[in-house]
This record gives C-alpha cells, structure tokens and sequence, in this order.
C-alpha cells in the first residue's frame, strides 16, 4: 500500500507540473501540497489498515470540499 501512496504521489506531481505550465498556479500549488503529502504518507510504513483509513478520510474531505465548491462557489455560465 505505501508504494500505491508513491505512485498516486507521482501522477498528482505529473498534473501539477502540467498545471504550472497552463498557468494554473492556484490549482499548481494544491496539487504540489498533495504529491508532498502523499510521498510523505508513502514513506511512513504503516500497515495497510492505516492507509485505507488514511485513503477514504482523504477521500471523504475531497468529496465535501467538491460538494461545497460546486453548490456555493461555482458561478453557472450562460
């Protein structure tokens, strides 16, 4: 499970990277901060029941912050 963290760390440094070269450093910055915390979370060696509890909180705080982003924040276009 810890190379999982590795490879999910990997593939969000490889869309922050691309984020940063479309001149989306908001968005950039965010997807730096998670590849940071996933090889941090990837080199801890925690047993795998602890990186599934980590994944779904992860998971969890994603699907609210997305939720209220689009019902609040998002403006609709015409």
């Amino acid at each position: 499970m810890d190379r999982m963290f590795r490879v999910i760390a990997f593939w969000t440094g490889i869309f922050a990277v691309l984020f940063l070269a479309g001149d989306f450093y908001q968005l950039s910055l965010l997807f730096f901060a998670q590849t940071a915390g996933f090889l941090a979370v990837g080199y801890m060696g925690l047993t795998e029941r602890m990186y599934i509890y980590i994944f779904g909180a992860y998971l969890t705080v994603f699907m609210i912050g997305f939720t209220y982003y689009t019902t609040f924040l998002l403006e609709p276009t015409v």
